[in-house]
């Protein structure tokens, strides 16, 4: 039996197993139409029979008849023909004896009546199938009442269709019940035949054996996936989605047949799962993570069958990547320190050649001091190299740009309240984006950037202002949106975003107000108490 049903595919099956039971079912309601019918002949022919009888018996000329002195001479002729007329095979009037008055047998007249006459002797009228002289029949005996005596039963009539007749009657109904259990059949196999062909469509052609083994590899492959995999339908309602895309999401585990507004996916990853539109590489901010997204339209034959969406967590490699790019801006501002000491060097050089040594000791002594002076107070200060380090390479950097990138108060940064990865991402995108703010065409305002770090119970506070445009103040929640940006340029506004996920993520405030004289600043605020309620707001009135 398995290997029969490994061997059909499960349309053969469908339409195997409904064509036996549309047999099945239209046998069992052919045999009973068929008895249906037989008893339906019968119960038709017991009423005929019985109604006849009493017609017969109730005819004033049958009573007057009974009181001649040969009643066969008036009775027979028209139990004759009321024998043809209301298609019954005998009309028998006889004594309250049984013995015949008419036949449809002349030579039975005069003769005993085959048959049980006693409850009509009694005033009874009953119907009974039984063998007479004519064979096996349905038969009524009805007495025959006299008015004039106090309806005394004074003879008996006797009316019957032998089985013969019954069978050529049904005969004659068989071919329409045969033809109707027929057309059932035919009408029964081809719809059972249509929905063999939808579920071969359905099912393309494979056997159960085969769909159990796609089930179990599909499952598989979804669970051993490291990509999160989401299955949109065309109205953007979920599928299916992985572990990992569970995980990723954090999708509750009533999922399926919503859409990522209801699931809880909103800013711009809701806005792709929910408009469709095929995007490649795509980096889109959770609360928690950052995700590189993919997602292509399924089509199948022509016809639009959702969405498919993959999800990569790039979190921990965004924390390395901008790691790694404040190691290599440190490492271009250590290279731009190099070329500025060789040129420092051969200026000394030059002054010493020119007997103008105490000059060559004032130009060598005074730049290195402030530089020094600023390392020490940092490395002082800050307990974690690596923010010292990032603060001192975008020094460097912002000096190459023509900027002046100013450290102000800097007061014991001990014991970060967030990962040094989260505290590097966070500092080094509000300078940069400070740093971008002032850069541009020249102009008469000053290039400044400034940046501030204290640490204290409540936590840790980084300010950065500079001397930009500033931000309006109707703009001022949009720019920590992931993708806003006011360059032309493509590839932004991923800096600000960055830096509200991280504030949301350890549940801090960010603020962004006017700064004196025009430009913005941005207060950040990480406390040591993750239980603080997330305050994302904006202040101030300038913009940029």
């Amino acid at each position: 039996m398995r290997r029969l049903r490994s061997r059909f595919s499960i349309a053969t099956q469908v339409l195997l197993m409904q064509c036996v039971l549309v047999l099945l079912l239209t046998g069992a309601g052919s045999v009973a139409a068929v008895l249906q019918a037989r008893a339906t002949e019968h119960d038709g022919a017991r009423r005929q029979v019985l109604s006849t009888a009493e017609a017969v018996a109730g005819a004033p000329s049958t009573v007057a008849a009974l009181h001649t002195a040969d009643p066969t001479g008036p009775l027979l002729p028209v139990t004759t023909a009321l024998e043809k007329q209301a298609g019954v095979d005998f009309v028998v009037v006889m004594t309250t004896a049984g013995i015949r008055f008419t036949h449809p047998n002349p030579a039975l007249i005069g003769k005993t009546f085959v048959g049980h006459i006693a409850p009509a002797v009694a005033g009874k009228a009953f119907t009974e199938n039984y063998r007479g002289s004519l064979g096996p029949s349905v038969r009524s005996v009805v007495p025959i009442r006299d008015p004039q005596a106090g309806n005394r039963v004074i003879g008996l009539v006797s009316v019957g269709i032998t089985q013969h007749r019954l069978s050529a009657l049904f005969a004659r109904q068989l071919p329409m019940v045969v033809g109707i259990s027929a057309a059932a059949l035919a009408l029964a196999v081809l719809g059972a035949y249509a929905v063999g062909r939808r579920v071969r469509r359905q099912t393309r052609g494979l056997g159960p054996v085969a769909l159990a083994e796609l089930y179990e590899h599909h499952d598989a492959v979804m669970h051993a996936m490291r990509e999160g995999l989401l299955l949109l339908d065309p109205a953007g309602k979920l599928i299916l989605a992985n572990d990992e895309a569970v995980r990723l999401l954090d999708l509750p585990a009533a999922r399926a047949g919503r859409t990522a507004a209801e699931l809880g996916v909103d800013g711009s990853l809701g806005a792709v799962l929910a408009g469709g539109a095929d995007e490649t590489d795509g980096i889109h901010l959770t609360d928690n993570r950052v995700l590189t997204v993919n997602q292509s339209t399924a089509r199948r034959a022509g016809r639009d069958l959702g969405t498919v969406v993959t999800l990569r967590d790039r979190t921990e490699l965004q924390a390395l990547t901008d790691e790694l790019a404040s190691v290599r801006g440190f490492a271009e501002a250590l290279r731009a320190s190099n070329h500025e000491a060789a040129n420092r060097l051969h200026t000394v050089v030059t002054l010493i050649e020119l007997d103008r040594a105490r000059e060559a000791v004032r130009f060598a002594t005074g730049e290195l001091a402030a530089q020094q002076q600023l390392v020490d107070r940092l490395l002082t200060e800050v307990e974690e190299p690596v923010l010292a380090a990032l603060v001192l390479g975008k020094v460097a950097q912002a000096r190459e740009r023509g900027i002046e990138l100013g450290v102000g108060e800097v007061s014991a940064v001990r014991e970060l309240p967030l990962p040094v990865t989260d505290a590097v991402t966070l500092v080094g995108n509000l300078i940069d984006n400070a740093v971008e703010a002032v850069a541009g065409p020249e102009g008469h305002r000053p290039k400044r950037v400034w940046i501030e770090l204290s640490d204290d119970a409540s936590g840790l506070t980084v300010r950065v202002a500079d001397t930009g445009p500033g931000i309006p103040p109707e703009l001022r929640e949009e720019v920590f949106v992931r993708g806003f940006t006011t360059k032309a340029e493509a590839g932004r506004g991923l800096g600000l975003a960055l830096v509200a996920q991280i504030v949301n993520r350890h549940h801090g405030s960010v603020a962004v107000s006017a700064a004196d004289g025009g430009g913005a600043v941005f207060d950040v605020h990480i406390p040591r108490d993750s239980h603080i309620p997330i305050d994302v707001r904006t202040a101030g009135q300038a913009g940029r």
